[in-house]
């Protein structure tokens, strides 16, 4: 697979590289094992430094950054910008709370002297280099949501970046150069998807994160376990999104359209099934429907458009099967469901009814602005339907009743349940999946410890 970008817009190759050779490969594994075992031994403010730097930089460069992301994978640029700025915000929040959440534990002290120890603390320890397998969608959070706390625990990284995205790839890298960090702390590989496996294996890696596919999981999960390395999985998600009698539909319809369409439907937890009761079913489709079909679809260099181009033309291709396939067994198409012509591969907001079991949209992750609305009899279905998925990211609930609140945290299978609200990620909230979407959790306390030696260390008496 070629590393290049393509400009979704138009089709058009702007730059092309060339994949690194195993000599190259080999001196900057070399580089991330020696720059580990100095940067290692930093202080928490010497890195929050850094990373404060980082932030500053990556900030002066929003404006010419949000355009290059753009033309790299095809997002509207003002939502390219809102990355940027996301992305300068999370390495704050590391640099101000990793000293505390990675400080030194203290059991009690009935256990500590039930032990036989004059003294017992539990400490995090960075592993070493970690690799990062990272997405398209968004080129820039996803990497500095590994990266962010990963170096303000003391480790080094690894990006094996998407293909697509080299720019957005080497520029992390810079970035993080030009903000003082040593040479070897953070290295982009320039690589095809088929060298991943042989990095993984080498003993100088000791850990590995992956965004990304099913396939691509279950490849990177299957090294690490014959190697005996930890990863953390963030695969995909098809997440529900419920709406009760007790909503507020106006406003429930209004944040749906923005669940489904945000980054042009391309995000994991993006809300994709619209599971609504039946009580209100009606009502709500209508003004979903509305909303949907009142979204600009264009340049995503223009400032007023809400939905630009799929990242690619084979993107476009499997999102338009699953919409064709579902037409052809029943399902009714509400809006949207036909390429336009023209340069560019862009696929128009879609909803879709009459959804059934046996529709492949139905067990499939709908990569693009394609909405599903399911009716349901009462809340005990709504569940059925939510959880009817291989997959577990998030979920979003609309209801004013505390009950039906606790039904949906204690029963719905998924790593977050957002209440009359749209899922987003936060630096101070873990945030991950269960079942095929993944396991292990990135971001907050828990994110950052992911890749550490929790350490005991007793004293005797």
């Amino acid at each position: 697979m070629p590393i290049a970008t393509v400009n979704p817009a138009n089709g058009e190759t702007l730059r092309t590289y060339e994949a690194m050779g195993e000599e190259e490969i080999e001196r900057r594994l070399r580089l991330a094992e020696a720059t580990f075992r100095t940067y290692r031994t930093t202080g928490f403010d010497e890195r929050a430094r850094l990373l404060r730097q980082a932030a500053d930089l990556l900030e002066k460069d929003q404006h010419d950054l949000g355009r290059l992301i753009t033309t790299e994978m095809g997002k509207p640029v003002k939502q390219a910008r809102a990355e940027v700025a996301k992305c300068a915000k999370a390495m704050r929040w590391y640099a101000e709370h990793a000293a505390d959440l990675l400080a030194d534990e203290q059991p009690g002290d009935a256990d500590v002297r039930d032990s036989g120890a004059s003294r017992v603390r539990v400490r995090h320890r960075p592993l070493g280099p970690v690799l990062a397998v990272m997405p398209w969608n968004f080129p820039l959070w996803q990497v500095i949501r590994f990266a962010a706390p990963a170096l303000m625990a003391g480790n080094v990284g690894l990006l094996k970046h998407a293909s697509n995205v080299p720019q957005t790839a080497l520029y992390l890298e810079d970035l993080l150069h030009r903000a003082g960090f040593p040479e070897g702390c953070f290295q982009t590989l320039l690589i095809g998807s088929a060298a991943v496996d042989d990095i993984l294996r080498d003993e100088r890696v000791k850990a590995a994160t992956l965004t990304g596919s099913e396939p691509a999981g279950r490849a990177v999960a299957s090294t690490a376990g014959e190697m005996i390395k930890k990863t953390v999985l963030e695969l995909g998600g098809s997440d529900p999104f419920v709406v009760m009698p007790s909503a507020d539909l106006d406003r429930a319809a209004e944040v749906a359209v923005t669940a489904r369409v945000q980054n042009t439907g391309q995000s994991c937890i993006a809300a994709k099934r619209f599971i609504v009761h039946t009580d209100v079913y009606d009502a709500f489709a209508e003004r979903f429907v509305a909303g949907m079909k009142a979204l600009r679809v264009g340049d995503p260099l223009d400032e007023d458009t809400d939905v630009g181009p799929l990242s690619s033309e084979q993107g476009r291709d499997d999102l338009e099967e699953l919409v064709d396939d579902a037409v052809r067994a029943g399902a009714e198409l509400l809006c949207g469901g036909e390429r336009p012509d023209g340069p560019g591969w862009y696929y128009p907001p879609t909803v879709l009814a009459g959804i059934t079991r046996e529709m492949r949209i139905h067990r499939e992750e709908a990569f693009g602005p394609v909405a599903t609305l399911y009716r349901a009899a009462d809340l005990d279905e709504a569940v059925l339907i939510a959880n009817d998925t291989p997959f577990g990211l998030s979920s979003n609930v609309w209801t004013r009743d505390d009950a039906e609140v606790d039904r949906f945290v204690r029963d719905l299978e998924a790593g977050s349940v957002y209440v009359n609200g749209m899922t987003a990620s936060h630096p101070a909230f873990p945030f991950g999946g269960v079942k095929r979407s993944g396991y292990g959790r990135e971001l907050s306390g828990h994110g950052i410890r992911e890749f550490c030696n929790i350490t005991t260390v007793w004293h005797g008496a």
